[in-house]
């Protein structure tokens, strides 16, 4: 159990796919503007990632097992779009607001690298099929994070008067870099929390 609170709590805040990791930075820097939308986004992305975790990681076994493991990108690429088709329909049926104001950044996830990095990585650390799911889990809540965080950031980004040469793009550049440089004193809070 207290493994499995490391993996959670170290995807969630040391190994911060986009804050530290620096993966899915499109949808990051795209939907943060709005808290409703980064919420949406965010539990889209979870979704997608767990349940890309869940599929890919035995389609990875049986990649292996018939030696063609070198297809593993491209499987996992085919895997994501898949289910992020799935995430669209469901969406648009059953939630048409939440997916008219995600927009474009809804089928980004597809190409969402934070997504694909989550299923690799769980191979790379050969963690077991629990310890994948909870690290998805966990690097979504991570996304979620630094969503909603960032929202407020641009939220008073906007209400605050900048030189010209500041306004737009390079504040929220800037602000996105000081939010990513915040999560850098988290690196030692795990390993001091459970004693590594």
């Amino acid at each position: 159990m207290k493994e499995m609170i490391i993996i959670l709590m170290s995807a969630i805040l040391v190994n911060n796919f986009v804050l530290v990791k620096f993966l899915g930075i499109c949808p990051f820097l795209g939907v943060s503007k709005k808290l409703d939308s980064a919420i949406g986004m965010s539990a889209a992305v979870i979704f997608v990632m767990v349940l890309a975790t869940a599929v890919t990681y035995p389609i990875m076994s049986l990649l292996i097992h018939l030696n063609i493991d070198y297809l593993q990108t491209i499987v996992f690429i085919l895997v994501i779009a898949a289910l992020v088709q799935l995430v669209e329909i469901a969406m648009k049926r059953y939630v048409p607001a939440l997916h008219k104001s995600l927009g474009v950044y809804l089928p980004l996830i597809t190409t969402n690298c934070a997504v694909l990095g989550v299923c690799i990585l769980n191979i790379d650390e050969s963690y077991t099929y629990a310890q994948s799911l909870i690290n998805s889990f966990g690097a979504g809540l991570g996304f979620m994070l630094a969503m909603v965080l960032f929202s407020g950031v641009r939220l008073r980004i906007e209400n605050n008067d900048f030189p010209i040469a500041f306004k737009g793009i390079p504040s929220i550049l800037i602000a996105a870099s000081i939010v990513s440089l915040s999560f850098m004193g988290f690196s030692g809070v795990i390993d001091g929390l459970f004693g590594q």
